[in-house]
């Protein structure tokens, strides 16, 4: 990540109260925090801004959090962003780990412990931007190699040495 570039992460909870609380937890200089308060408003938001990471509450009404999951990871544009689920019951727990088995997602139980939250999303943060990295290398590469093989001049190294 370059220096003046800051991680968007995107919470998603009907409560104000748990956006908060995570805000706290998660407020640095480096990132952008984002609020939804419900899943409709999470995917349009997801779909309009470059997000690096969505920590999703499980209950909500009208569209769970499984449910935005799932529209997340079937769309190819966003189907790679981690995801965080927040439940606060043991049985929504067990679903939660169904849906980390298919995709990158984590699940933390309520109330969220705060050192390991932020370690957990500062690791996940930092996988997410290398591989942003990487695509944008791989892409110049392959513009470069493009260019190289399409290129009518010869091309060659000299090596001044004796």
């Amino acid at each position: 990540m370059k220096k003046n570039e800051r991680a968007n992460i995107l919470i998603v909870d009907d409560k104000v109260e748990n956006i908060f609380a995570l805000e706290q937890i998660l407020s640095r200089p480096d990132r952008n925090l984002i609020q939804a308060i419900s899943g409709k408003r999470s995917i349009k938001i997801v779909l309009n801004k470059d997000i690096d990471l969505v920590v999703l509450d499980v209950q909500m009404p009208g569209m769970d959090g499984f449910e935005v999951a799932q529209i997340l990871k079937s769309n190819k544009r966003t189907k790679d962003i981690p995801i965080i689920f927040a439940s606060a019951e043991k049985k929504e727990h067990q679903f939660a780990l169904k849906g980390s088995k298919r995709g990158r997602s984590i699940t933390f139980i309520k109330p969220l412990d705060t050192e390991i939250t932020e370690a957990k999303v500062s690791v996940l943060l930092r996988l997410q931007l290398q591989k942003k990295e990487l695509v944008k290398k791989n892409l110049a590469l392959e513009k470069y190699a493009l260019l190289i093989n399409n290129s009518a001049d010869i091309i060659c190294i000299i090596n001044p040495g004796p």
